[in-house]
């Protein structure tokens, strides 16, 4: 429902709220004025509706022929004689005339409304969802039969049917046979089915000119019913008088929304086709691969910028697995480092734990772990102080604190650490943040690319192409997406210094070792051997093991690590010291659950926050309401 019949539809409801919230009496004098004049009940007046009429009859005259420029043009007279209530209901109708066909502007032009003598009649026009709307009439209401003469032109409604997707496509209703040729069409609507008025008497002529009449192919097809329908009517004709051939079609009575649809077959090329109707590939489809170009580009500058930091994680090149970890690179600075690292506030905890400045024991439950901290150790790294202040600002006189299961505050003090580890690896010269040259060059020409495409869509669009819209809507997309980009391809990114490269490539050495970290492998590793001759004297493989278990679970590998520790736990038949419960069997099992229970913990979001992190018919095979025309009736 247009915005039109919206407001009078509100209208009309008003109107009856008022009637009965008016106070009422068995005097005339209560009653509303139109119904003491008219004789209606007062019940009829309030519940009128402006829609609620029909037509006695409506006869159409289509005449069409072709200009100096070859398009056609068509000149209209309907003659609509609207049956009105016998009471004031209605000040006029409503007609809506379409302003497009297939793609193109139809330069709808309304001339004149008259009566059956002749006379004007007052009317004006308003636009409206393709529509241009004649509103007959003004503030006098009408009653019983009134006539209502619309002339109006359009032009470009002959359309051209393509073999390959028009009317050829369709099997023949009129021994045509298959593979029928591509021609030009008039294939109007010439009822409206969006109506709501019924019409006891319709016809309608369709009189064509000499050139458009000695190019018709004898194809011809009438249907009728609502919309979609494919059932058929008689269409008369052509009946030919001099030079001009003339087809009818009328009926009797026909209900509200009955259609009646032509399609009337032509010699290919009748009609100059509008510019609009025709292929273009300036307009319909370089904005289409503008855009895909553009986007190709976009993801080109987000490869660089990944490119470009990876280059700038290279030192030397060369990765050579290393068995120990010194103290001035905690898990919380080896995060910085690492693109992808993984549980960093567990892996700093297991840290402190195998330093032994804490103990981690079980909680009330396996899943809510425990942390007692434990006085005397050196502690190794600024880093490790604040994780140690930060994991037990909330302890007890004892000392300990349990990892909560859900606690912003927990978790915004866990963000802070990662972040101070940021902010570590940046003041002690491992990181900084840099531009990809390369990136910026590729999304410049992204945006140049789409920029254009945007000019040549709207260029097309301003000029009356409906066919250009898609590609609008294409490189408007397009053209937002390469924007959203361009913040990521033009920004800074952290990327790691010289020195930073150098820790980084180290630290693949260790992620190498654990890599390989099993009893035969490690049996071949000069590192291992080196290993058992620290600088202590000592020969405590375990040691090593624990001391790069936090590194283990930064790579996502404690599980693999811990089942090489578990073993040579047993083998050394002992357990971890840093754990509370020394028997506690299936280290990588218990590693799991204290990562996933301190991960959530140091992750997690209150409930109330956001998260961070064409076609023809004149050959049959068509359907009423597939045509131009038709239109909008209605009462006013």
């Amino acid at each position: 429902m247009t915005a039109t019949r919206i407001i009078r539809a509100f209208a009309a409801i008003a109107l009856a709220v008022a009637a009965v919230a008016a106070p009422t009496s068995a005097t005339a004098a209560s009653e509303p004025a139109d119904a003491r004049s008219t004789g209606a009940p007062a019940s009829t007046v309030a519940d009128a509706d402006v829609d609620d009429f029909s037509y006695a009859s409506w006869d159409a005259l289509y005449e069409v022929g072709l200009d100096e420029e070859g398009r056609a043009r068509m000149h209209v007279v309907e003659t609509l004689v609207a049956r009105f209530p016998e009471y004031d209901q209605n000040r006029g109708i409503v007609r809506g005339l379409p302003t497009a066909y297939e793609g193109a502007g139809i330069d709808t032009r309304v001339l004149s409304v008259t009566d059956e003598n002749g006379a004007d009649v007052p009317y004006e026009t308003e636009e409206e969802d393709g529509l241009l709307l004649v509103l007959t009439g003004n503030d006098d209401f009408v009653q019983g039969l009134t006539t209502y003469v619309i002339e109006y032109e359009m032009r470009d409604v002959i359309l051209a049917a393509d073999a390959s997707t028009g009317s050829s496509t369709r099997q023949s209703v009129r021994g045509q046979g298959e593979g029928n040729p591509a021609v030009d069409e008039f294939y109007w609507d010439l009822l409206p089915l969006d109506s709501t008025q019924a019409i006891e008497r319709f016809r309608a002529d369709i009189v064509f000119d000499a050139a458009m009449s000695d190019r018709l192919t004898g194809a011809a097809s009438c249907y009728t019913g609502y919309s979609g329908s494919t059932d058929e009517c008689d269409l008369q004709g052509p009946a030919v008088d001099g030079d001009v051939a003339t087809f009818r079609v009328e009926s009797g009575e026909r209900a509200a929304g009955d259609g009646v649809t032509v399609a009337i077959g032509f010699a290919q090329g009748t009609a100059v086709q509008p510019s609009a109707r025709t292929p273009n590939p300036v307009t319909d489809t370089v904005p289409l691969a503008a855009a895909i170009g553009a986007g190709g580009l976009s993801v080109g500058a987000w490869i660089a910028v990944s490119a470009f930091k990876r280059r700038r994680r290279t030192a030397t090149g060369v990765i050579v697995a290393q068995y120990d970890v010194p103290d001035s690179m905690p898990p919380l600075l080896a995060a910085a480092l690492l693109p992808s690292a993984k549980d960093v506030i567990p892996a700093e905890i297991v840290h402190l734990a195998v330093r032994g400045t804490l103990r981690i024991e079980e909680g009330g439950s396996p899943e809510h772990p425990r942390l007692r901290r434990i006085a005397g150790p050196r502690i190794p790294d600024q880093l490790d102080v604040e994780a140690l202040d930060a994991l037990f600002l909330k302890a007890n006189d004892g000392g300990v604190v349990d990892v909560p299961s859900a606690s912003e505050a927990f978790a915004m003090r866990m963000v802070a650490l990662q972040e101070a580890g940021k902010t570590a690896a940046k003041t002690r010269g491992l990181t900084t943040t840099a531009r990809s040259r390369g990136a910026a060059i590729v999304q410049w020409c992204a945006i140049a690319i789409a920029a254009v495409g945007m000019g040549l869509s709207v260029w097309g669009v301003a000029s009356g192409r409906l066919s250009a819209v898609p590609a609008l809507v294409a490189i408007s997309f397009g053209l937002v997406l390469v924007l959203i980009a361009s913040f990521f391809s033009f920004a800074k990114h952290t990327v790691l210094t010289p020195e930073g490269a150098r820790e980084f490539e180290y630290l693949k050495g260790v992620e190498e070792f654990i890599r390989v970290a099993d009893a035969d492998r490690l049996r071949m590793l000069q590192s291992y051997t080196g290993a058992e001759r620290r600088q202590d004297g000592t020969a405590d493989v375990i040691h090593v093991y624990e001391r790069l278990l936090p590194y283990a679970m930064l790579f996502g590998m404690e599980k693999e690590w811990g089942d090489v520790l578990e073993t040579a736990y047993s083998r050394e038949q002992r357990g971890p010291g840093w754990i509370g419960d020394p028997t506690t069997p299936y280290l990588g099992v218990y590693l799991s659950a204290f990562t996933s229970s301190s991960h959530a913990a140091a992750t997690y979001t209150s409930p109330s926050s956001g998260s961070s992190s064409s076609s023809g018919g004149s050959f049959g095979g068509g359907f009423s309401g597939g045509g131009g025309g038709g239109g909008f009736s209605g009462g006013r």
